[in-house]
């Protein structure tokens, strides 16, 4: 699946720079490739988002809206192919493609395009009218854990306010913003309203966070490079929003038992190991009272028996992916903590940049598996003595991006969530919704993503008084 071309200012324009080539973390195979920007096709592109602002912000909001809804036709007709690219060069198993992967953005496209027809872009205050206008030029630069999730979680609420964008994909999963690309194109947005630039980070990234005409930088990856986009911003005085890493808990009252328990611990486990545990608000830290502690042991490794590589837990996004996440068990055991399922000595499939997923016991609080986001299928079970010292821990780390809290009595559970640091907390397994505004707290990032507030990110207040 070779892609040759940029698309910039409503065409795919033919490539200046190199090919780099992509490769599934199933089989290690080449799977295609698609070009290196070059600096001037940057230019480019933002020269183009620039050119095409002034009038897609003036555009209605209810057009703006039938042409993301256009757009989410078109992604439901080429369903299949999407979760073709997606498998391919992601790797993921096929059910989780299709619940997650791209039933997700469906969602968010639609539930973007409702909120665009009923958002108030005008209210009165006193003697003023206060107008909230779109931002400018966008640059999204997405990561490649959810490849057409976070595209669309930027695009969609981008374009929904006004702004025009360019999006730099993740260099390991690029195919799948190509095939959005494409879909963009045939739905009929404006030239210049939504331009593709690929390439590394560390080039075409810098450029667009230094680029004067670009008005907000909206990024999500690892807390490393967002601090160097922020920074490259900060000259420009651009709006950055930042969706970076996590290490949340999942907390289980002292007054969970039974079957409560057993279904604790199970959801506790799959979200941890959810997309291999590549997502940045996967619950990576188990929190249970230190009396629980062996009944909460039996039925996790019983959940984790059901997680099998090559099957239904997918590989690593690469070679350095695997090994790094390797090298965090190591020092775990190395550090003597109790080895519940999986390790670093379990059986993994030849092929693939697989990692068995693995559970330890009696973590403690402050080591670096409790503290250091590992990105893989990893899940550290911690003990605490009472309520208090459980809340602490789970605030303990520099993250704050999501959680969950279990316990037999709502408002005890609505208590506990209200104590965590955390942009999200889910209440006794409560359903993800994509309305509900995504973010964290400390250095998981700042600003909001989905819902209204995902919108609002991408606007500016104007006061007009009479």
């Amino acid at each position: 699946m070779n892609k040759e071309d940029l698309y910039i200012d409503g065409k795919w324009t033919p490539r200046q720079g190199p090919q780099t080539d992509v490769f599934s973390p199933v089989t290690r195979a080449r799977v295609g490739s698609v070009p290196e920007a070059t600096a001037g096709e940057v230019e480019a592109a933002v020269q183009a988002a620039a050119a095409a602002f002034p009038s897609w912000a003036a555009t209605p909001a209810e057009e703006r809206a039938a042409l993301l809804n256009r757009l989410a036709d078109l992604l439901e007709e080429r369903r299949e192919l999407f979760i073709d690219v997606i498998m391919m060069e992601l790797g993921a198993p096929r059910q989780l493609v299709e619940r997650v992967h791209v039933a997700l953005p469906l969602a968010v496209l639609r539930s973007t395009a409702r909120l665009a027809r009923n958002f108030e872009f005008e209210e009165t205050a006193g003697n003023s009218t206060i107008y909230r206008e779109p931002i400018g030029v966008v640059a999204a630069i997405t990561p490649w854990n959810y490849p057409l999730h976070q595209v669309t979680a930027k695009i969609a609420p981008a374009l929904a306010a006004g702004c025009t964008t360019v999006l730099k994909p993740a260099e390991l999963t690029p195919l799948t913003a190509y095939t959005f690309a494409e879909a963009v194109h045939d739905a009929g947005f404006p030239a210049g309203v939504f331009n593709l630039v690929s390439g590394p980070g560390s080039v075409i990234g810098e450029a667009l966070s230094l680029h004067p005409q670009v008005d907000m930088v909206s990024f999500t990856g690892s807390g490393t490079v967002g601090r160097i986009v922020a920074r490259d911003a900060a000259g420009t005085i651009k709006r950055v929003a930042l969706e970076l890493g996590g290490k949340s808990a999942s907390l289980i009252a002292d007054d969970v038992d039974g079957d409560f328990l057993a279904a604790a611990v199970t959801a506790s486990v799959a979200n941890a190991f959810l997309n291999s545990g590549q997502t940045c608000s996967a619950w990576t830290r188990l929190l249970v009272p230190a009396s629980k502690y062996g009944e909460v042991k039996a039925l996790a490794a019983a959940a984790a028996r059901k997680f099998v590589p090559g099957q239904n837990l997918g590989p690593m996004i690469s070679e350095r992916q695997r090994e790094r996440v390797r090298e965090f068990m190591a020092q775990a055991e190395a550090e003597g903590f109790e080895t519940i399922t999986g390790g670093t000595g379990a059986d993994i499939p030849e092929t693939g940049w697989y990692v068995q997923p693995t559970i330890y016991g009696k973590v403690l609080p402050g080591s670096t598996l409790a503290q250091e986001e590992v990105f893989g299928p990893v899940l550290s079970v911690i003990t605490y003595q009472d309520e208090d010292e459980a809340v602490e821990i789970a605030n303990g780390t520099v993250f704050g991006l999501s959680g969950a809290v279990w316990a037999a009595d709502d408002s005890h559970a609505t208590a506990l969530a209200k104590r965590l640091r955390t942009g999200q907390v889910d209440i006794n397994g409560g359903r993800y919704n994509p309305l509900a505004p995504f973010g964290g707290f400390k250095q998981s990032g700042n600003g909001r993503e989905l819902g209204k507030a995902g919108l609002e990110e991408f606007l500016e207040f104007k006061a007009v008084q009479r």
